[in-house]
């Protein structure tokens, strides 16, 4: 591995060997070696120099996902400027929140693409990445990056509150990728598969800058499609891949018997992993799995379970990433048995932009932060989740998580899909509702009656709402509070 001691900015991470490669784009048949990312890299931010952009501006990415993207984004990092990816798919409503919020220097884009956000915000600047003023004229000189320079900038989920900005520092995403990278002992020999987005964190600092961190090489597909990843896989000799439950199972309907011998280990984070899904994983993919637990204001990777010989819990999300301290502690913020997790590392953020309410509900003491999650240590030290604290059902004073509620429907041998939620009840305060997608027979009362088998009768769900799909973030997390309020009329 190389010298992490020089990794505190984001282009440091590619440190790699001259040779050794350190992006494969499969869709085109090429393979970029470290020497030569750096020089395309660096090009790339003397053009975003020479096009006005200073370090501390904002630039706005709409792109695709795919190694223009990736190079991109490294290049707005490299120059001290904040790269703030924006998923493509936005409508132009959703285009014009963000891009007011942020107030980017410029927005860059493909061309003839990206209308929603052309259309959303007047006078704007964009540059298309693919020809025009962009790449005309000669790259300007420019200082590099400082490790505290803001590097990336994405927004919260907005779950139950406006979305707020998450800056994340040079340094921030230099010790995450670091960490990842040596938690699962990655060398220059490995080579990772990008299968999440890369306008989220999870793609972009597990998938990407940790390998690179490692000396290793992504495979960076223009498009994820499921049915080609073991084509892909199998050409590049690719030793890790990391994503969301959603994607992993999507993977495994495609696979068809199909082996990835060179797979050392797969990943799995960004939501909870079921049992079901955890077994099938490691029975079709014949690599271990491991689950973890991340979020975008700790710059990805909070815990995860250990690779073998380490022990690997069903239904934890492991140990502390190296340099994250975890603990436990109630709304005052006293350690506590079981209560709110709460971290604290070089990959947290320094706050919120502008939002000092947030900061002063989010951190405390000596530079703990609030993570919104309900958990606990087991015996052995693994964190165990057991909800969003918002997103607990209490029901006469009984805290429920609804991960239970969601593992004990997912057993059942005809759900594709399970999300559970709180229901407003006059007696009880809340009730317990849910929402499955049936892959074969049954119906409300087979279901409950299956849950009665297997949870308290105070866990059994009131009402089961049988959908066609579950929404989704693109990054596979549920956001339960809005498909309660949806189905039970609750909300919008």
């Amino acid at each position: 591995m190389t010298d992490s001691r020089r990794m505190s900015t984001v282009f440091e991470l590619l440190a790699g060997g001259e040779g050794d490669v350190a992006l494969v784009e499969p869709d085109a048949g090429r393979r970029v070696s470290f020497a030569e990312l750096r020089g395309e890299v660096g090009e790339l931010a003397g053009r975003l120099a020479a096009a006005g952009v200073r370090r501390g501006d904002r630039v706005a990415l709409v792109l695709p996902d795919g190694p223009t993207f990736v190079r991109h984004l490294l290049a707005t990092a490299a120059l001290g400027a904040a790269a703030a990816p924006l998923n493509p798919a936005y409508t132009a409503e959703e285009f014009r929140f963000y891009l007011e919020d942020l107030a980017p220097r410029l927005v860059l884009a493909a061309s003839g693409e990206a209308g929603a956000a052309r259309r959303a915000v007047e006078g704007l600047r964009f540059l298309d990445v693919d020809g025009g003023e962009l790449a005309a004229g000669a790259p300007a000189g420019f200082e590099p990056a400082d490790p505290g320079d803001v590097a990336l900038v994405l927004h919260t989920s907005g779950t139950t509150s406006r979305p707020k900005q998450v800056p994340l520092l040079q340094r921030n995403l230099a010790a995450s990728a670091r960490a990842i990278a040596a938690f699962y002992r990655l060398a220059p020999d490995d080579v990772s598969f990008c299968a999440m987005p890369l306008f989220h964190v999870h793609g972009l600092v597990a998938s990407v800058l940790a390998a690179l961190a490692a000396g290793g090489a992504v495979v960076v597909p223009s498009r994820f499609a499921p049915g080609r990843l073991a084509r892909h896989a199998n050409e590049h000799g690719v030793t890790w891949l990391s994503a969301g439950p959603t994607l992993h199972g999507m993977i495994l309907d495609r696979l068809d018997g199909e082996r990835i011998p060179t797979l050392r280990f797969a990943r799995s984070c960004s939501s909870a992993l079921s049992p079901e899904l955890f077994e099938r994983c490691e029975a079709v993919y014949g690599a271990p799995m491991v689950e973890a637990y991340g979020m975008t204001e700790g710059s990805h990777q909070i815990a995860s379970n250990p690779l073998p010989p380490g022990e690997r819990k069903v239904g934890s999300v492991g140990v502390p990433s190296p340099g994250v301290e975890i603990r436990i502690v109630d709304g005052a913020g006293e350690e506590a048995e079981a209560g709110e997790v709460a971290i604290r590392g070089p990959g947290l953020t320094p706050g919120y932009v502008a939002n000092p309410e947030a900061n002063a509900q989010s951190f405390f003491g000596d530079g703990w932060f609030r993570t919104g999650d309900r958990g606990r240590f087991d015996g052995d030290g693994y964190l165990v989740l057991e909800g969003r604290i918002k997103e607990l059902i209490i029901r006469g004073g009984e805290n429920i998580s609804p991960f239970e509620i969601e593992a004990a429907l997912a057993a059942h041998p005809n759900v594709a899909d399970a999300v559970a939620f709180a229901i407003p009840d006059p007696r009880y305060g809340e009730e317990v509702g849910a929402a499955v997608v049936l892959d074969g027979g049954g119906d409300e009362a087979a279901l409950r009656a299956w849950c009665a088998e297997r949870l308290a009768p105070f866990k059994v769900p009131r009402r089961i709402f049988l959908l066609d799909e579950i929404p989704r973030t693109p990054t596979g997390k549920l956001q339960r509070a809005r498909i309660g309020a949806r189905l039970t009329g609750a909300g919008p």
